[in-house]
């Protein structure tokens, strides 16, 4: 909790459109200068002939019911994917380079063709260029997750349920958020093997597909546990553990099994349009209100 001289005091970058410009110009800048510093050793060969093994493949559905949301906002994400594929298709990710969407896709600007899609502002939804993008980045993640690439930046709306489920295919929680560039999805490639992704689009569906040069020895598997709304006064929070199984593929045994993720979002939507019994504050369960 900060001082008195500081409380309720606004940040630089909220007094007004400028200076919220200059602050994100500012962030850009530091994430240039500290790759240049590190000398980060990011992947940047692309191949368009297929790794020999498929490691993980998943499909995300493009279009989907969020609440009110404008529809036209989302036939624009479907645009604006169909530019970034093309950056990260093929891409392979050698023993130790890492991976950034960023470094690869680039700035997604109007004048590139990016369109206005959904984005999150505030702890809400709102609209901007290129908006929607997080839908790659999330297909990404997935994928990776059934590997041994190690992330090492990742950002998630964890504290907010924005939108009632439709056709969720993933456990609710494992998304990604992403702003250019200082907001960026990474993964490292800590072995001996080389992946690649493989994206493309069709009319309904973003395609992911993690290849690699060589088999590996293990599987992974992502569950999700304890998954429940729960009532906390007015509030209502969406509530989750996300545990991933790593299982030796001869033997059959699972050798690791971690927390992955561990969600409390507050439900920002109409309580009655939650599908599921909520429980109080004490973990009882209670009618579905509405």
């Amino acid at each position: 909790m900060g001082d008195a001289s500081t409380l309720g005091r606004k940040l630089f970058g909220d007094i007004s459109p400028f200076t919220y410009a200059i602050a994100v110009k500012r962030q850009i800048i530091a994430r240039q200068v500290s790759d240049l510093l590190r000398r980060t050793n990011l992947a940047t060969t692309r191949s368009m002939e297929d790794l020999p093994v498929a490691v993980y493949r998943h499909n995300s559905l493009i279009r989907r019911k969020l609440g009110n949301v404008d529809v036209a906002l989302q036939e624009n994400k479907a645009i604006s994917l169909g530019l970034a594929a093309p950056h990260i298709d093929g891409v392979l990710i050698r023993p130790g380079e890492t991976f950034s969407f960023w470094k690869l896709v680039g700035h997604c600007s109007a004048r590139k063709g990016y369109r206005t899609g959904l984005t999150i502002n505030n702890n809400g939804p709102a609209s901007g260029i290129a908006g929607g993008m997080c839908q790659f980045t999330n297909l990404l993640h997935w994928m990776v997750l059934h590997s041994p690439l190690e992330i090492v930046e990742h950002h998630h709306h964890g504290e907010i349920d924005l939108f009632p489920d439709f056709n969720r295919q993933i456990p609710f929680g494992t998304g990604t958020s992403i702003v250019y560039n200082y907001l960026d999805y990474r993964v490292h490639n800590p072995t001996q093997n080389t992946f690649q992704f493989r994206i493309s689009l069709t009319e309904e569906h973003l395609r992911g597909e993690l290849r690699a040069a060589e088999a590996l020895g293990v599987k992974y598997h992502l569950k999700e546990q304890d998954a429940h709304f729960q009532a906390v006064g007015q509030d209502v929070y969406r509530r989750n553990k996300v545990y991933r199984s790593v299982r030796d593929k001869r033997t059959g045994n699972e050798i690791a099994n971690e927390l992955i993720v561990q969600n409390n979002a507050k439900v920002l939507y109409d309580h009655a349009l939650i599908n599921a019994p909520i429980r109080d504050e004490h973990s009882d369960m209670v009618p579905l209100a509405g």
